[in-house]
């Protein structure tokens, strides 16, 4: 299935000359959001997981249904003080302007063996603070994987030192 063609584009959204990608069409559709799921466990079902850490928010909507499937954990990072118990933070600039991210302080344990998802990669902000969250705690990141890449704004090259999986590029805005 051409998931590409399944992704809405939105221009000028939430700032004008961002070409924002909708990935809500990808769930609306039931056949299409079990081969999204499917497509996206296929990448790393050779690999030992221990969890699954899923990235506020749209994260959430893809890690738990892979999770299920996989048969893993399910750890969320949220934006700061949206988690109830003690958290650890990292900061980061987004293509938007600085965030920070949390996560429970006892969530992974030492020597778990971790794998990101989220909906897409654009300047690898969110994903190399989550990283610096998960190693914090002492996780082994064994991969990481989204539905899309915008390789045009760089995120990727960041993380090629990680199992790094998508299903969908666009090489340009």
């Amino acid at each position: 299935m051409d998931l590409k063609s399944k992704i809405r584009q939105i221009p000028n959204w939430p700032i004008k000359g961002v070409n924002f990608k909708d990935i809500t069409t990808l769930l609306e559709d039931k056949l299409v959001f079990h081969e999204l799921i499917d497509q996206m466990c296929r990448q790393f079902e050779d690999k030992q997981i221990d969890k699954l850490v899923a990235i506020d928010a749209r994260g959430f909507l893809l890690a738990s249904a892979m999770a299920y499937k996989l048969g893993t954990g399910l750890c969320i990072v949220r934006k700061k003080g949206k988690l109830p118990c003690q958290t650890i933070k990292a900061s980061y600039q987004k293509e938007y302007g600085p965030d920070t991210l949390t996560l429970h302080h006892d969530t992974i344990k030492p020597g778990e063996k971790i794998l990101l998802v989220d909906d897409l990669i654009a300047t690898g902000g969110t994903l190399l603070a989550t990283i610096q969250l998960v190693e914090k705690l002492a996780g082994e990141i064994v991969g990481i994987n989204v539905i899309i890449d915008l390789p045009f704004l760089g995120g990727s090259r960041k993380l090629n030192k990680y199992d790094l999986k998508w299903l969908v590029s666009y090489d340009s805005e």
